[in-house]
C-alpha cells in the first residue's frame, strides 16, 4: 500500500481529500501545517506528498524547500495544492522542482491521475534494469514514456562480430552507442608513430563509444576492435542525445548505467600517475579476471596480445612481458601454450595492488 502524507491547513479540504485517497487504498497521514508537515515526512518517508501552498507558520514552498534539501525527502513526489490559478505560482512551484500543481477546486479523477503518474514516474527512477539486452530495450522504453516523448527510436539493432573485426574506427563520425551483451572488446588510439595505445578492454555488460558522442567534433576519439566474437547492441546518437539532455532524473540514470568504463578510465589515470608497473599489472589481471578474459575456476579466459596488455598499464611489450614473468614465477599466474593467462592467485595480486 502506497503512503501519502497531505498537508492542507484547510480541514474540509483535508478531510474530503483524505477519504478520496483512503477509498482508493493509499495509506493517508494527514498534517494541518508546513511545520507538522516536515516532521511527519521525516518520521513516515512518505511514497508521495500533496502540499497546500498557502498556509500559516510554514508555506508550501518553505515545506518543499526545506524536505529538498535532506538525503531522505529530496526524491520524493511532490504535488502543489492552491486555490490560487495565477501562471506566477505555477511557475514558482515548478521552477523550484516540485514534480506537478493541482489547482483546488480539482475533480477526482484529475487527483488521483496526478498522484498515478507521479508514482509510476518515482517507480521507474528506483527500478533497477538488468545490463543485458532485455534491460537496456525495458530502460530505453520506460525511459520514453517517463519522458512523454515519441518512443525512442527502434533502429536498435544486435550486430555479431567476429574477432579482428572494428566495431567503429578513431576519426571516423560518431554515430552509435554501443553496448557489449557478449565477447571482448579493445580500445585503442593511434599514437602518431603509428603504434596502438590501448585504452580500455570491455566485456559483456559494458558500454563503449559514450565519450566519443560527447565530444565537440562528433568523431569517435578511439578505434574499438573485436578481441573474441561479440554480440553488439547499437543505440542511436538521437536515444543518446535524448536521454542525456531530455530530464534531470533521467539522465542521472541513464549517467550511472553507461558511466562504469567512465569511471575505470579515471581510476587508469589515477594509477598511471602514482602506481608501480608491479600495481598496475596486478591491478589489470584483477580487472581483466572480473570481464572473464582471464582463465581461472569461473572463466575460460582469452588469449590477449602482450603487446595489448602493454598498451592496457602503460609500459613497453618488454616490460609488461618481464612483469608477467616474474609473477609467473611467483605463482600468482599461469601461461598456457596458447599465451592464454591463468589466474593461480587472487588474493596475492589484490595485496600487491594494495602495498606494492
Amino acid at each position: 500500500m502506497k503512503k501519502i502524507l497531505l498537508i492542507e491547513d484547510n480541514q474540509d479540504v483535508r478531510e474530503n481529500t483524505a477519504d478520496i485517497l483512503e477509498l482508493e487504498n493509499y495509506d493517508v497521514i494527514t498534517a494541518e501545517n508546513g511545520n507538522i508537515g516536515v516532521d511527519k515526512a521525516l518520521k513516515s518517508l512518505p511514497d508521495l506528498i500533496l502540499c497546500d501552498i498557502m498556509m500559516p507558520e510554514l508555506d508550501g514552498y518553505e515545506v518543499y524547500e526545506r524536505l529538498s534539501q535532506n538525503s531522505k525527502t529530496a526524491s520524493i513526489p511532490f504535488i502543489f495544492l492552491t486555490a490560487k490559478s495565477e501562471k506566477s505560482d505555477f511557475r514558482t512551484g515548478m521552477n523550484l522542482g516540485a514534480d506537478d500543481y493541482l489547482t483546488k477546486p480539482f475533480e477526482e479523477d484529475e487527483l488521483l491521475g496526478a498522484i498515478a503518474c507521479r508514482l509510476s514516474k518515482n517507480s521507474f527512477l528506483k527500478k533497477e534494469f538488468s545490463k543485458n539486452i532485455d534491460g537496456i530495450n525495458q530502460f530505453l522504453d520506460e525511459a520514453s514514456d517517463y519522458l512523454n516523448l515519441e518512443a525512442l527510436s527502434k533502429d536498435r539493432n544486435l550486430q555479431v562480430y567476429k574477432i579482428k573485426d572494428r566495431i567503429f574506427d578513431e576519426g571516423n563520425a560518431a554515430h552509435h552507442l554501443y553496448f557489449i551483451q557478449s565477447g571482448n572488446v579493445k580500445t585503442y588510439r593511434t599514437t602518431e608513430t603509428g603504434k596502438e595505445f590501448v585504452t580500455g578492454m570491455y566485456g559483456a555488460g559494458d558500454f563503449i563509444g559514450q565519450l566519443s558522442l560527447l565530444g565537440d567534433k562528433g568523431l569517435y576519439i578511439e578505434t574499438a576492435s573485436v578481441l573474441e566474437d561479440a554480440e553488439v547492441y547499437a543505440i542511436p546518437k538521437a536515444d543518446f542525445t535524448k536521454l542525456l539532455y531530455g530530464n534531470k532524473e533521467v539522465s542521472n540514470k541513464f549517467i550511472g548505467m553507461i558511466s562504469n568504463s567512465l569511471i575505470t578510465l579515471q581510476e587508469h589515470l589515477v594509477d598511471m600517475a602514482f602506481a608501480t608497473v608491479r600495481q598496475r599489472t596486478a591491478k589489470a589481471l584483477l580487472e581483466l579476471d572480473a570481464k572473464g578474459m582471464i582463465k581461472d575456476e569461473e572463466h575460460a579466459g582469452i588469449s590477449i596480445p602482450r603487446e595489448d596488455f602493454a598498451g592496457l598499464i602503460g609500459t613497453a611489450t618488454e616490460t609488461a612481458i618481464r612483469m608477467l614473468t616474474e609473477f609467473k614465477h611467483e605463482g600468482l599466474i599461469g601461461v598456457e601454450t596458447n599465451r592464454r593467462l591463468v589466474l593461480l592467485d587472487r588474493k596475492g595480486l589484490e595485496t600487491i595492488v594494495e602495498f606494492g
